[in-house]
């Protein structure tokens, strides 16, 4: 057959022993599941994109392995090479299955092939890797995660910076047309057991990590005693996480120990990111165990923050991204941050409002720090999805460390004071209208699905969402209010809710986001904020229930 036949002609050419055996396994059986699994791993090669790549791991030209990081590899130095002489590539890694192996290759590939690589310890955080290519002045950088992925999945992002980005742009994810010059270089690359590989990298010693938590604590007034308990979510926070939070003045910290360390088997959660149902869990436990006056969680790369605070109306929960970006913002804007504010499209609108009543700027983005980060004169931004770049003048991406930093100093200020981070979200309300939002997440098992499920809501929109008549449709993919074109749709309600349809960058899923507005009185109650809330929250549910129906 002729997947056979690609099988075999990909074994001889894999340069790893384990994944010519793990197909030659495959090859050998004759059960329905193993041929199809073959037909899937080569039915096409893992395309790379803006998001790098990213794919459950094992052999094949359509997973994450070592032949595919290799080639990666070979596409992007060929590309920086073409560009200038002898580029300096970063190269770190997370703590997840194969990824010190995949790091390796690259920094081999890239001594091999006219560039200077330089491996960063093992494992580091993304925004460590983001930190030192600007740090090292580094022409790009390749991180070896998968961010809050599923165990099973692995991933290659690249930022450019050096002399192939402005200075605004140093330390930025790629976007096009980087990515498609790159992604052709690599289709054009020979196999993994061609491509020159050297042991010659510059192997980076731990200062750089210590360099990164110097620059991300704040110094100076000692902050208001404030008791913390930290997640890594299994990941590689902690230790450099920790040890800016202490340096920053906060010392009573307590860990989640049965998620403190790396493991890349994430044992106690389903899926490894703060956000989903239950990984939050044993934190929560411990907050209230402990009498915690916050709870910070990172994702197992640590580029994402959630905090966990105490609601008087719901007891301990996880803050929505929305509600966590907007009181970074106003804390930042309140304590003298001077520049522009950024969101991405997707997150809530109260983030304008916010800059505005401070004299700040304000600029909307696509999706991604690939496009927040590029932003001139960037003083803060954030995107719904528990991602927060509060310090653009260290790392320009989205950093959960030196987020939790900020807001550690949030609580701290805030319990000086006799008030809580739901105290001022209270304000904000206030003073800008109730803004509620959430997210609907639907998971396909075939990806080509997705288009379909496009198509049908740009040629069939619904006439109501939440009982409220849709009066607006915005079609992304022919650009908007200066965007690019990209794969979405908006409806804007007669209420004033708003829905954002689109396909999930780095996993196969349709995602929907939601948000509605409801009018406040400026002198509102506690009460009266409470009905107002439930009252958005009940439009919301409806929304939810609407948009099941219509985008299945």
């Amino acid at each position: 057959m002729v997947v056979r036949a690609k099988v075999e002609a990909w074994i001889e050419e894999d340069v790893d022993p384990a994944s010519r055996q793990e197909l030659r396994d495959l090859l050998a059986r004759s059960d329905p599941d193993a041929r199809a699994e073959l037909e899937d791993r080569f039915s096409s090669r893992l395309q790379f994109g803006t998001a790098g790549l990213r794919a459950t791991m094992g052999a094949g030209p359509n997973r994450m392995n070592r032949a595919v990081v290799i080639q990666a590899s070979k596409g992007l130095v060929e590309y920086l090479t073409r560009a200038v002489d002898r580029p300096i590539v970063v190269v770190g890694n997370d703590g997840r299955l194969h990824s010190r192996q995949f790091a390796i290759d690259a920094a081999s590939v890239v001594s091999g092939n006219g560039g200077v690589a330089i491996l960063l310890p093992d494992p580091v955080p993304t925004p460590v890797l983001a930190f030192a290519v600007r740090h090292y002045c580094a022409d790009a950088g390749v991180m070896v995660t998968a961010s809050h992925n599923p165990a099973c999945d692995n991933g290659y992002k690249v930022y450019l910076g050096g002399r192939m980005a402005d200075d605004d742009e140093q330390g930025v994810q790629i976007i096009s047309p980087a990515d498609s010059e790159i992604a052709a270089l690599i289709d054009a690359t020979p196999p993994s057991t061609k491509i020159t590989r050297r042991q010659g990298w510059i192997d980076a010693g731990p200062e750089i990590l210590q360099d990164y938590v110097d620059a991300i604590t704040v110094t100076g007034t000692a902050p208001h005693p404030i008791r913390i308990v930290h997640t890594a979510m299994h990941g590689v926070g902690t230790a450099p996480g920790l040890a800016a939070l202490v340096a920053s003045g906060f010392t009573d910290i307590n860990s989640v120990v049965a998620q403190r360390d790396p493991d890349p088997q994430f044992p106690t959660v389903a899926f490894p990111n703060p956000e989903e149902p239950g990984a939050i869990d044993l934190a929560i436990d411990l907050a209230r165990m402990v009498s915690a006056d916050v709870v910070i969680a990172n994702d197992p790369d640590a580029d994402r923050c959630a905090a966990g605070v105490s609601d008087p109306r719901f007891g301990w929960r996880i803050l929505h991204g929305d509600e966590l970006g907007a009181a970074l913002g106003e804390y930042l804007a309140s304590t003298g941050a001077a520049g522009v504010f950024a969101s991405s499209i997707v997150s809530s609108r109260l983030l304008e409002m916010i800059a505005a009543h401070h004299g700040c700027g304000y600029v909307r983005t696509l999706t991604g720090f690939k496009w927040m980060g590029r932003v001139p004169g960037l003083a803060y931004a954030y995107e719904e999805a528990i991602g927060y770049c509060v310090r653009p003048d260290i790392v320009r991406d989205k950093d959960g460390l030196s987020a939790a930093v900020a807001i550690a100093r949030l609580v701290s200020d805030l319990k000086a004071r006799g008030r809580t981070v739901m105290d001022l979200l209270d304000d904000l309300a206030r003073r800008h209208g109730l803004h509620l939002s959430s997210q609907l997440s639907i998971r396909v098992k075939d990806v080509k699905l997705i288009p379909q499920m496009m198509t049908r809501l740009r040629t069939s929109a619904p006439e109501k969402l939440g009982e409220s008549p849709v009066t607006q449709v915005i079609d992304l993919s022919q650009g908007w209010d200066g965007l690019p074109a990209t794969d979405g749709l908006i409806f804007f309600t007669q209420a004033n809710d708003r829905v954002i349809v689109r396909p999930s960058g780095t996993e196969p899923k349709v995602k929907c986001y939601l948000e509605v507005i409801e009018d406040t009185d400026p002198q509102a109650s506690f009460e009266d904020l409470t009905r107002i809330r439930n009252s958005a929250q009940t439009r919301l549910n409806l929304i939810t229930e609407d948009l099941r129906a219509i985008v299945v």
